[in-house]
């Protein structure tokens, strides 16, 4: 008995060496890990809310403690302990009714926002994911890059100006440009506009817009303003939306005289009419517009519908001698004139 004493005592001493190890091994065990998630669950909070208040100030709204709270969905006590944190900072300062950001939080916000754009760029032109995650992935992706990891993804990207919902992206020197353009409930009826910005928050007004086939690009012209609803045709389809939904789409209006010809869809093209194609709708972006370009459908190209599937979809054309099968779904983007 006296020899299994020293043995067991050898077993609990390695044991608690173990336990010691999981628990406090640097950056591996749990209470450096727990410590390293609450810096990054805090920065996390420090980096959106600096993101609602340049929004409030790009927007020229009032960003008050109750705003943070709505925005970040934490409680009136969290968002007033993290106003304290961003005023400790340096970052915000407070008037008698309103946040206000410093100009280094204001810069600070520029990052964050520069890397979220960027990513949700990136994701639009070089990946096949759904346009309704983009914003999901950009969130989690903005705060996981440094500011110079997201210049090397401009450059990787062409250094690009504006994000895929329409939004300008700051540049490198965080320059953002004055808002612009109106909300669509501001257009008159029979006035025409171009979409500029589709407002991705919230989730289930932008899955609307999206269905809807709205995006940046789209010309519009209005045909009914009340209300109760805002009717109106988006590339020669009709649309109807609720004024909140359409509150979500910001235009720029289109001089009478400078209105482009409405015109048909390849889609809409009969077996054995040719045309001309005009455009390609932005829609149609990265590995998709670059296969159609392959195929020589470019503005200027002549198509002719040749043979149609059982369902009509696909449809083979004839494009530069070559026969061409074609989804409803690029189709429905590729603007043409009949010849």
């Amino acid at each position: 008995m006296m020899m299994e004493n020293p043995f067991l005592m050898l077993i609990a001493g390695i044991v608690f060496i173990i336990l010691v190890a999981i628990i406090f091994w640097p950056e591996k065990g749990i209470i450096p890990r727990r410590s390293k998630i609450n810096k990054t669950n805090v920065r996390v909070l420090i980096e959106d809310a600096l993101k609602h208040l340049y929004d409030c100030e790009y927007t020229n709204l009032t960003c008050t403690i109750h705003s943070v709270a709505g925005s970040l969905h934490i409680s009136g006590n969290d968002a007033a302990n993290l106003i304290s944190k961003l005023e400790a900072m340096g970052l915000i300062k407070s008037s008698s009714d309103s946040l206000l950001l410093t100009p280094e939080g204001r810069s600070y916000a520029l990052r964050v926002i520069r890397v979220h754009r960027l990513w949700e760029r990136y994701l639009a032109d070089e990946t096949s994911i759904s346009e309704t995650e983009w914003h999901t992935i950009a969130e989690e992706k903005e705060h996981a890059i440094s500011f110079e990891q997201a210049n090397m993804l401009a450059a990787q990207l062409g250094n690009p100006i504006i994000d895929p919902h329409g939004d300008p992206i700051p540049s490198d020197t965080l320059q953002m440009p004055a808002r612009r353009g109106i909300p669509l409930t501001s257009l008159k009826e029979g006035e025409s506009a171009t979409i500029i910005h589709i407002e991705d928050e919230p989730e289930e007004i932008y899955e609307q817009l999206v269905a809807e086939g709205l995006y940046p690009g789209v010309q519009v012209r209005m045909v009914e303003s009340t209300t109760k609803r805002i009717r109106f045709s988006a590339d020669s389809e009709e649309c109807v939306l609720a004024p909140s939904f359409a509150l979500n789409v910001t235009v720029v209006p289109i001089p009478k005289e400078e209105e482009m010809k409405e015109y048909l869809t390849l889609s809409k093209l009969k077996q054995g009419k040719e045309a001309k194609v005009v455009r390609i709708s932005t829609v149609i972006r990265g590995q998709q517009r670059r296969r159609l370009m392959d195929f020589g459908i470019v503005p200027g190209t002549k198509i002719t519908a040749e043979l149609s599937s059982l369902g009509s979809d696909p449809v083979a054309y004839k494009i530069r001698g070559a026969l061409v099968a074609l989804r409803r779904n690029h189709t429905d983007h590729i603007f043409i004139e009949e010849v």
